[in-house]
């Protein structure tokens, strides 16, 4: 009993060192992964993350403990069940993910697993004899016979995701020497420094970020300025819509200060300023320039030619 106790304790001080240490929790499910799966988890985490399991029982003993000094420790509870795990950490989130992520292996269909995929048959041949077509056409399965062997005539989806693996499909599959599925660490739930939230959030990236931030920036600048309650983004619209309403004025009054003064002459003298801006307008266009020129040349010629009577 003593030996329990003293195990018992080292993990609680241990569990409790390392959520004090670390910022970051990824709560791991470890159904189907194998122990030599979890050894090359720990390998490629090693220097970045710890992994520390547990029985659950004793895990929400030791948060339970814990709560009274740390009452965030509460968020981790509701997690704390089924074939899970912990992994901690205080570096990249997304980098962690993705190492806890890759480390999976093919599997063959088990009678009674869920499948956690669609499985498809593919067509082709599949090298058996003939002798075992009925084994086929009892799962549905759409064969013929090609030079002394079966060869299933297209693809088939012989399990739905979500259903169970029935004993002949499982065999079936065994007899072709397909592994449907893949079995690794699923990321159930993530702790971040009192916070829980999907995995699905680390694939958010800072572009979509900054766009949802301009937004908001955008939508919060208008509600500002619809109902005039200053705020930081709706500021300086406001002090441009202010100038604007200034200039207004001083167009329309004698009210005048240094910087509208060639405002109010471009408003006062127009011909001034729309004569140079042909001129302006035609010099890039190179080649263009002798064209535009023809037209007077050819008119100037017409009125030296009506200059002369027909009997001069």
């Amino acid at each position: 009993m003593g030996g329990k106790s003293a195990t018992k304790a080292a993990y609680f001080d241990k569990l409790k060192a390392l959520l004090d240490e670390y910022r970051t929790v990824f709560i791991v499910g470890v159904d189907n992964v194998s122990s030599q799966q979890m050894h090359e988890i720990r390998i490629a985490l090693r220097g970045q993350a710890v992994v520390l399991m547990g029985k659950n029982t004793m895990v929400r003993r030791a948060l339970k403990g814990f709560i009274t000094e740390n009452p965030e420790f509460e968020r981790l509870m509701p997690f704390v069940k089924g074939n899970v795990g912990f992994i901690f950490t205080n570096g990249d989130m997304k980098d962690v993910k993705e190492k806890i992520l890759a480390n999976r292996v093919a599997a063959p269909a088990r009678a009674g697993a869920i499948a956690p995929d669609d499985v498809w048959v593919p067509g082709g041949n599949t090298g058996m004899e003939p002798g075992k077509t009925s084994f086929f056409q009892a799962l549905g399965v759409p064969t013929k016979i090609a030079r002394g062997t079966i060869e299933i005539v297209s693809d088939l989806k012989l399990i739905e995701a979500g259903n169970k693996v029935g004993a002949s499909e499982a065999a079936l599959l065994n007899l072709l020497n397909i592994s449907p599925f893949t079995y690794g660490m699923s990321i159930v739930q993530v702790y971040d420094q009192g916070q829980t939230f999907g995995a699905d959030v680390l694939d958010i990236d800072d572009e979509q970020l900054l766009k949802a931030f301009s937004q908001a920036i955008a939508t919060i600048t208008a509600v500002s300025l619809a109902t005039n309650i200053p705020t930081l983004p709706s500021v300086i619209h406001s002090l441009i819509n202010t100038y604007k309403k200034a200039l207004a004025v001083a167009v329309e009054t004698e009210i005048s200060w240094p910087e509208i003064e060639a405002l109010k002459d471009r408003i006062a003298n127009p011909e001034a300023y729309a004569s140079a801006a042909p001129v302006a307008a035609a010099a890039p266009s190179g080649g263009d320039a002798p064209a535009a020129a023809a037209p007077a040349e050819e008119e100037e010629a017409s009125d030296d030619d009506m200059g002369f009577g027909l009997f001069d």
